[in-house]
């Protein structure tokens, strides 16, 4: 089968024929109808996340925000047959730990990061597997759009999950996000479709005025103001800060303006992985976060039950995830747009449909 392979850190990739996958008697090998372009695939491209012991080798094919229609079945898979129409977290649970068993299968003590370690290749592939297929499989409603739902991948889901479930966001609530990339604009038209009223920060205009598009309030152009926090809390009543604010880019001068951007008792959401200049590490303003009682919180992905939860506010108008695909690319462009992601010129989600 044809797929994008990796030749290690910043080296070209190509697309070549490669052996296809085996399938697993828990697992399941889905034939690719589409998968997402994410900016983890840069950062795995880059060489990033050396330091959670996430190491990209030579022969590795990412993808990890895919759809497809199911071509075998393992032997102990009883939830999906051949031909349904599937998707999957990325974080490959394995159902059976304590997190798994309470439901947070995103936080899985075995997790597997689908198209980042050589024993679970990702989706630019013309077909990919998936282990723990009762567990991590999603079929799709008969109605479902591959492209918009490779769109939920890693970024949209992410956000929902966050917003859903790690903050505690409700209507009327002002929510801060930082970063309008694929996943900081899913965390606006979540935090939209949810009742709160978002300001939007960045450097390109574009990527503001998307947040328009999806449901920002106000924005702040970050080259246009000297003090990022105090743009963001001027909007909001009586100066007071955002009850919620998110970094959804991961460099250290993010996650601090949205910490310092937060209300009395406010939450920050971490939902940007950081480069290889912090290295995972960024210093905060604690001082503040502990006279102000402020929270900081991470969200990893999204356990597969949640899908339902996106469905039914999609059925009822609220969601529309394929308003941030941005675009659509074949197999043999994806290394070229991976590669362009380190400019951030992306605005919104690119998806190859094209294999």
């Amino acid at each position: 089968m044809r797929a994008v392979v990796f030749d290690g850190p910043g080296e070209p990739m190509e697309v070549r024929d490669v052996p296809r996958p085996d399938c697993d008697p828990d697992g399941v090998v889905v034939e690719t109808e589409a998968c997402g372009v994410c900016r983890s695939d840069w950062h795995a491209w880059q060489g990033d996340w050396s330091w959670v012991g996430v190491e990209s080798k030579p022969g590795l094919i990412f993808g990890h925000e895919p759809v497809g229609i199911v071509q075998e079945v393992g032997e102990n898979v009883t939830s999906v047959e051949v031909g349904d129409r599937v998707t999957n977290p990325f974080n490959l649970a394995d159902g059976s730990c304590p997190m798994c068993q309470q439901g947070k299968q995103n936080v899985c003590e075995r997790s597997v990061p689908m198209g980042f370690v050589d024993f679970s290749k990702g989706a630019f592939a013309e077909e990919y597997a998936v282990s723990a297929a009762d567990t991590n499989v999603v079929t799709l409603p008969d109605d479902a759009d591959p492209v918009a739902v490779a769109g939920l991948g890693c970024r949209f889901a992410t956000a929902f999950h966050g917003m859903t479930h790690r903050v505690d966001l409700g209507p009327g609530d002002w929510v801060a996000v930082h970063g309008c990339g694929g996943v900081g604009l899913s965390a606006i038209h979540v935090a939209d479709a949810l009742g709160a009223n978002v300001v939007a920060v960045d450097l390109k205009q574009a990527a503001l005025d998307k947040a328009r598009e999806l449901g920002a309030a106000h924005t702040v152009k970050v080259d246009e103001v000297d003090d990022v926090p105090r743009a963001v809390k001027g909007f909001t009543p009586r100066n007071r800060g955002a009850d919620v604010s998110v970094d959804a880019l991961g460099i250290a001068q993010t996650c601090r303006n949205s910490v310092r951007s937060l209300a009395t008792r406010g939450q920050h959401l971490q939902i940007g992985l950081t480069t290889s200049e912090e290295e995972g590490e960024v210093s905060l303003p604690v001082d503040e976060i502990v006279f102000d009682e402020r929270e900081f919180l991470g969200s990893y992905g999204m356990p597969a039950h949640e899908y339902d939860e996106i469905f039914r506010m999609t059925d009822a108008g609220k969601l529309d995830p394929g308003a941030i695909v941005s675009e659509t690319v074949s197999l043999e462009e994806v290394p070229d747009t991976i590669a362009s992601m380190g400019e951030y010129d992306t605005v919104g989600i690119p998806v190859c449909n094209e294999f």
